[in-house]
């Protein structure tokens, strides 16, 4: 699928002589890229010369430096400077710490820092409790990762994963007005990490895990979970499995079709795939087959990882061990969590009538939504630029943002099927069609629907 994105935007500079009409030689080479232009400036007019900003999205960054290539093959053009809207936002890191209180005078620092703030720390020491009401810890969530399945990048390091970490943790201010830190750990043992977050956890009301590669990630959680008096999420499993199910509340609406009477599959069963079947098992789902790049899981497939075997029990209740193609015959519900292009125009064909897709693989999906919607009658992907996106912002935000307010110490299973039934809600039936099955997640309704109903689930 070749879509421009605002994520590979370029800004370039380009000169020109007035007579040679920069402005329409510059639009049309542009256009003629494949380019989006989405704003051209005049930034300086002489009788002899004009220089132009022009603003475009590219499909990817070759595609940017071919588009600057392009301009500069003109011999009537000048290219000045190119520069990527992405990196210019990046640069110096996305965060900073502003100060609640004012500290312009003695008496400020006084009861700001010390003397003042020493009766406080006793305060604390008498009753640890009190550490929620009068530290940063009642509003804070720590942003947990190893760097070991960056996006869909894969093992990138700590450092390569800090910028995903700090959009996160604006996301969670934006949204939620939730402080988060990125907290990216130079070690990807479990036991290690577990004791460090483990010992760092006093400062925080919650931990956010981010981008730990599977089975991994389920062992962190788990351990973490048992103990600490704080809640744990881990947003590759669990914030994706409650965005999906909103999706498919809403879908099924549409189709009018009963979860417990689907055939679903889902293919690519790590973290996410694992927490979707989790969560639509909780939901009624009767029928899940799973696929992973070695074909169809049945319960010939021994393993010693608990959530693996978890699926091998719960899943594929007919042992099916076909192809993924052999499968897609009759299957209501595809979910895709897993590569580009693993899906051919005649698997979506070959579905069940009023057939369901969500093709999650991201940048690039199991396959073009274009060509799925010729067939499916519901479609989703991971994509900002396509409609439906299955976006995990719709769910995190919320979530910490009512597990702070409760004071809560733990999360449920019957707590992530609330905050996704929350979630589906905040579409309303005359806003349900085929290509708004989710909300927007600038609707303001989302937050405090999802903080609501995990605040009942405490």
């Amino acid at each position: 699928m070749a879509s421009t994105s605002p994520g590979y935007g370029i800004t370039i500079r380009v000169e020109g002589e007035p007579a040679n009409n920069p402005v329409s030689a510059i639009t049309s080479i542009i256009t003629e890229a494949g380019a989006t232009i989405t704003a051209l400036d005049v930034v300086e007019s002489l009788h002899n010369n004009v220089v132009v900003d022009v603003t475009c999205d590219a499909i990817d960054a070759e595609h940017g430096e071919r588009i600057s290539e392009a301009l500069k093959a003109n011999n009537s053009l000048k290219v000045r400077k190119v520069s990527d809207r992405t990196f210019l936002l990046h640069l110096g890191g996305k965060l900073e710490v502003h100060s609640k209180v004012p500290l312009k005078t003695r008496d400020d620092l006084s009861r700001a820092y010390t003397p003042g703030v020493a009766r406080i720390c006793l305060a604390i020491a008498a009753d640890p409790s009190d550490a929620r009401r009068l530290t940063i810890k009642r509003n804070t969530v720590a942003v947990v990762t190893d760097g070991s399945a960056v996006l869909g990048l894969g093992n990138l390091g700590p450092a390569a994963a800090l910028p995903v970490m700090e959009g996160k943790a604006a996301l969670f201010k934006r949204f939620a007005d939730v402080d988060a830190w990125p907290v990216c750990l130079d070690t990807q043992d479990v036991d290690e990490i577990v004791r460090t977050v483990q010992l760092i956890a006093p400062v925080y009301g919650g931990i956010n895990l981010e981008d730990i590669s599977a089975p991994r990630c389920f062992e962190v959680e788990r351990r973490l979970r048992e103990l600490l008096d704080i809640p744990v999420f881990h947003d590759d499993q669990h914030g994706t499995a409650i965005v999906v199910l909103a999706a498919l509340r809403n879908a099924l609406k549409l189709v009018k079709k009963d979860i417990g009477n689907c055939k679903i599959i889902i293919n690519g069963v790590g973290a996410a795939g694992t927490a979707i079947a989790r969560l639509l098992m909780l939901s009624g789902a009767q029928n899940i087959i799973g696929f992973d790049s070695k074909g169809a899981i049945t319960k010939e497939r021994v393993s010693n990882d608990p959530m693996r075997q978890w699926f091998l029990d719960n899943c594929n209740p007919n042992q099916f061990s076909g192809t993924l193609s052999e499968c897609m015959v009759s299957t209501d519900i595809f979910i895709g969590v897993s590569a580009p292009n693993v899906l051919k125009e005649s698997d979506v064909a070959s579905m069940a009538k009023d057939s369901i897709v969500f093709a999650l693989a991201n940048p690039d999906p199991e396959i073009d939504p274009v060509i799925a919607r010729k067939y499916a009658a519901v479609v989703a992907t991971g994509r900002s630029d396509q409609p439906n996106q299955i976006n995990n912002v719709l769910a995190f935000p919320g979530i910490f943002r009512g597990l702070l307010d409760a004071g809560a110490h733990k999360i449920t299973d019957a707590m992530l099927v609330a905050t996704a039934e929350a979630i589906s809600s905040c579409v309303s039936s005359e806003q349900l069609n085929a290509s708004f099955i989710v909300p927007s997640v600038f609707d303001p309704n989302v937050v405090k629907e999802v903080a609501a109903a995990v605040k009942r689930s405490c």
